[in-house]
């Protein structure tokens, strides 16, 4: 197949997320990010479900929505959902459009189904995290993974500690066919971050919470050791129900805490930089904490669990701790709240770790690879 004549653009791409257009969480921004807008960084026909209900979110340019219903994990009703999002697919995409497919996530239904409605093109997969996570707990989608892995020409993995888990799950992988390809952040937010207000002296610390809280986000382990930790307040930036389901927990540990609500990217950015610490108690792997990178890239410190991903890609320029152990925790904590010279070398830091993330060099690395296969 011959890819078609864009100078300068790179390969067309097909991709599907295989998530319903509004939900949270890393994998979203960063594939909006990627082939959607006015001028993507990845030139795509880029797809997402369409949402339950009649109320859509307002989508990027370059979005499209599959309206397929029955996503789920296992049996029977797995293979019909991957043929119903096959079909959808097949009718969207122009075959004679595409050069390369950008499979996103090894497992869950998004993947069987273009890699059947496209099965002449070239591929890419793409490792996000929440992929082996789900394949360790569901023989079904280990099996998806194992057949993702030996029909990919390519493997592109953000982190090692990612490889390494990848491997574990599919321990005949070709090593020569994964390209260890880090995510990167929007280089709008790196040459132009909010600005950071004068705060002064204080004899308090600001802690924020961003993003989703399933269990291996470890926000139980947060809050139960949070609660015994004098002299911090925490807020918490979250999907609304999620909250509303943990509301009780934090009623039973006493921890008192803001909630700002599910915030836009935007204001996200805005309220890192209205905080002095962004707290991250993740209990299992990362694929790469892209929101604390993003946080440090607004100038705020990170206090993370140092689990297989974060303890990579924020190493010394964050502080590890463990949020399970609250006299760990409250001992790293004073220690902050007593120095404030530390927490500026940590925003010092900070700056310069995200700065070697920028998200056009993971979309150069990208293009690269599918102009090497397409």
């Amino acid at each position: 197949m011959s890819p078609l004549v864009r100078p300068n653009a790179g390969p067309m791409v097909a991709t599907f997320l295989d998530l319903p257009a509004g939900s949270p969480g890393g994998s979203v921004e960063l594939f909006l990010d990627l082939y959607t807008g006015n001028e993507p960084l990845v030139p795509a026909r880029a797809f997402m479900l369409a949402p339950p209900g009649s109320h859509h979110p307002r989508l990027p340019t370059g979005l499209d929505l599959l309206n397929v219903s029955g996503k789920c994990l296992a049996g029977p009703g797995f293979g019909r959902y991957v043929a119903a999002l096959r079909r959808a697919l097949a009718e969207m995409i122009d075959p004679s459009r595409i050069d390369v497919l950008h499979l996103q996530h090894l497992a869950f239904g998004g993947t069987p189904a273009l890699l059947r409605a496209l099965p002449a093109h070239p591929r890419i997969a793409l490792v996000h995290g929440t992929d082996l996570l789900f394949a360790e707990n569901h023989r079904d989608q280990l099996h998806v993974l194992r057949e993702t892995v030996r029909a990919a020409d390519s493997l592109v993995v953000p982190t090692s500690a990612m490889i390494d888990r990848l491997l574990k799950l599919a321990p005949r992988t070709d090593r020569r066919r994964i390209a260890h390809i880090p995510w990167g952040l929007p280089d709008r937010l790196l040459t132009n971050p909010p600005p950071r207000p004068d705060r002064g002296s204080t004899s308090h610390l600001r802690l924020l919470y961003a993003g989703r809280l399933s269990v291996e986000k470890g926000f139980g382990s947060l809050t139960r050791s949070l609660a015994r930790v004098p002299g911090v307040e925490l807020s918490i930036a979250a999907p609304r129900a999620q909250f509303h389901a943990l509301a009780p927990l934090l009623q039973r540990t006493g921890t008192r805490a803001r909630y700002l609500g599910w915030l836009r990217r935007s204001q996200l950015w805005r309220a890192f930089a209205q905080h002095d610490l962004l707290v991250m108690p993740s209990t299992t792997l990362e694929a790469m904490g892209l929101v604390a990178l993003e946080a440090q890239a607004c100038g705020l410190p990170v206090l993370y669990q140092p689990v297989p991903g974060l303890n990579e890609v924020l190493a010394a320029s964050g502080i590890a701790t463990d949020f399970t152990d609250s006299v760990v925790l409250a001992r790293d904590l004073n220690r902050l709240r007593s120095s404030p010279g530390l927490l500026l070398a940590l925003r010092q830091s900070g700056y310069a770790n995200a700065a070697r993330y920028p998200l056009s060099r993971t979309a150069r690395a990208l293009k690269d690879l599918g102009g090497q296969l397409a």
